[in-house]
């Protein structure tokens, strides 16, 4: 097994903004394993609200290089097992690692993983498009850029914020799930709830700080509308904690650690009885064709993270007007453009 590590910049279409932050730019981190024959490709986001830095990814997973290209690429879960008590602390580096190592696997197998799975991409929900905190003139025209989604996600977390929701639905008849991002109080929360089931809201998506759970008991008892966790789900066992909370969880491959605790999370919260989603960061089509394969076990899906930057690095998993297209590709789908 051979191992190599890129960072590369990557400047987005628009300004990003959204409870957390604003940016023109993200830096993020990609790992490639090869075993001489094929190559497998996985991606990790910086995300600065998580302390994430790529070159401390770097430095870790070189670090760990020895280890790493011990592996003989036969069983990813069991890698990422292997894995877990030298990178447990570091999910963001353990997704790439992760997502590299299942695209290698199902290339070697000359199989897209969700067929190796035994899923059928039939039944993939569509994904949101999100439109980031902005004036409001600026929201309506990043809707406007993406005309035909049949659902977007739309950040908030402003003084203004049922005003922005109505905004933009004088531009378009489709579905709308909001996302606060822990801006808001539970009172907010079960206020803003009734004018936005109103406007065409399916969903609200982590209004509330990660561990105000005493807010969430009262928001699942009034809302409106489901809400579904986001910050407050990060690993496996988050799932069963926000059972009761929630109706459903976001979980973020980057946050979580690849696809093998990602696959994992989803079945334990559809026994639960809960709405399943998997979300992205601000990713290239090298972690979107990771989470495009766990689609077809989804309620939900926001896969819209390469459509968000200027410039990608690869082919794979597409968005296109909503709909979910996949390579015929074998692994994960990810063919490496950047030169």
């Amino acid at each position: 097994m051979e191992l190599r590590t890129h960072i590369l910049p990557l400047p987005l279409r628009h300004r990003f903004t959204i409870a957390h932050g604003s940016f023109t730019e993200r830096e993020n981190f990609f790992v490639e394993l090869s075993d001489g024959t094929h190559r497998g490709y996985g991606e990790s986001s910086a995300v600065t609200y998580y302390d994430v830095d790529v070159r401390r990814m770097q430095a870790r997973i070189e670090s760990l290089r020895d280890r790493i290209e011990a592996w003989d690429g036969e069983d990813p879960e069991a890698f990422w097992d292997s894995m877990l008590d030298v990178l447990g602390d570091d999910r963001f580096t353990l997704c790439a690692l992760d997502q590299a190592a299942w695209d290698l696997w199902g290339k070697r197998q000359g199989l897209p993983v969700w067929k190796a799975w035994g899923l059928s991409i039939d039944t993939c929900p569509p994904s949101d498009y999100t439109i980031g905190i902005a004036e409001i003139d600026e929201m309506v025209e990043k809707l406007e850029e993406f005309p035909s989604f049949p659902v977007y996600k739309i950040k908030l977390g402003t003084d203004h914020d049922l005003e922005i929701v109505r905004a933009l639905r004088e531009h378009t008849d489709a579905a709308f799930r909001i996302d606060a991002n822990t801006a808001w109080t539970a009172e907010q929360t079960v206020a803003n709830s009734g004018p936005l089931k109103e406007l065409g809201v399916e969903f609200l998506e982590q209004p509330l700080k990660a561990d105000d759970w005493e807010g969430m008991k009262l928001v699942f008892a009034e809302s409106e509308l489901p809400v579904i966790a986001d910050e407050s789900c990060l690993v496996e066992a988050d799932v069963e904690r926000c059972h009761g909370s929630f109706h459903g969880v976001n979980v973020k491959l980057t946050k979580a650690g690849g696809l093998t605790p990602g696959k994992r999370m989803v079945q334990r919260a559809k026994e639960l009885g809960m709405k399943a989603m998997v979300g992205c960061m601000t990713e290239t089509t090298v972690g979107i064709s990771a989470i495009g394969q766990l689609a077809p076990l989804l309620d939900y899906v926001d896969m819209d993270g390469a459509l968000l930057l200027a410039t990608d690095v690869a082919d794979g998993v597409r968005v296109v007007d909503g709909d979910v297209v996949f390579p015929e590709t074998p692994g994960t789908g990810v063919t490496w453009t950047r030169e």
